[in-house]
């Protein structure tokens, strides 16, 4: 069946873009805290309680189809969906990735981003670098008349280069006034194939790059997934908008990029 993608209004689009900015200032002021020797629950804790207290709006993950907390927490292996801990202290050498939703007048704010925990190894950092560089490469793909098969196949082309893998099983998604909704925005494909993009589609575009094979397995939690052979996985994602002659990036670091080149 043929996906029904909103086309949103302006006055829609300021609204996600509203809620997308709040979902960037959450993973800004989570960053200082992402150190040696706190548990992913400590950091779950401040984001719940800056979510609701300072910016007065609904934490999206709590409960959603069941999960339990505010962020999704994942680290090292794994892949995404990691349920934050008390017992799981993070370490010189670790990296992050911090993915959190909000809801604000009803309409869905959803990023997320890695963190380095001190010193990394040089394959980590590549590995992170290069997550970053495939979805800013699937970004630029987007405006009207492109075809959701060049956004994967620009983030496939930087994994492919470096010799990472993508993840296959987890894409980007509509987002709107529901969480996870039309179209499916797969990180891999090809130019010209898949569904033509209109302004006024809003999306997430958010890969999975693996340092190791792109196998992954879900733990008994029925939450947790990992890369099955153990190896480094890393993610970034943004909230993106279709425009009259490009797109928007409506989730923009308040603190701007830092390192990393601008999308």
């Amino acid at each position: 069946m043929k996906a029904r993608v909103p086309l949103r209004t302006a006055a829609e689009t300021d609204q996600a873009r509203t809620a997308g900015r709040m979902a960037a200032a959450v993973l800004q002021m989570i960053a200082p805290h992402v150190r040696e020797g706190v548990s992913t629950e400590a950091l779950d804790r401040l984001c719940h309680d800056y979510i609701v207290g300072e910016l007065r709006a609904v934490p999206a993950n709590v409960g959603y189809h069941g999960f339990p907390k505010t962020i999704c927490a994942s680290v090292n292996e794994v892949v995404c969906h990691g349920i934050p801990s008390a017992r799981v202290l993070l370490k010189a050498g670790d990296i992050v990735n911090i993915d959190v939703a909000v809801i604000h007048d009803g309409w869905y704010g959803d990023s997320s981003r890695m963190y380095c925990v001190g010193e990394v190894s040089p394959l980590a950092r590549r590995l992170v670098d290069t997550t970053y560089e495939a979805m800013c490469a699937g970004i630029r793909q987007v405006g009207p008349g492109a075809a959701l098969g060049d956004v994967g196949h620009a983030i496939q082309s930087v994994a492919r280069r470096e010799g990472f893998t993508v993840v296959r099983e987890y894409g980007g998604h509509g987002i709107g006034t529901v969480y996870h909704g039309d179209p499916h925005v797969l990180h891999f494909g090809q130019r010209g194939q898949g569904l033509r993009l209109q302004p006024g589609m809003i999306f997430t575009i958010e890969p999975m790059l693996n340092a190791g094979g792109a196998e992954i397995r879900e733990l008994a939690d029925g939450w947790t997934v990992v890369t099955r052979d153990r190896s480094l996985s890393a993610q970034w994602e943004h909230m993106v908008a279709v425009t009259a002659d490009g797109y928007e990036v409506l989730t923009p670091w308040p603190d701007g990029t830092g390192d990393y080149a601008p999308v």
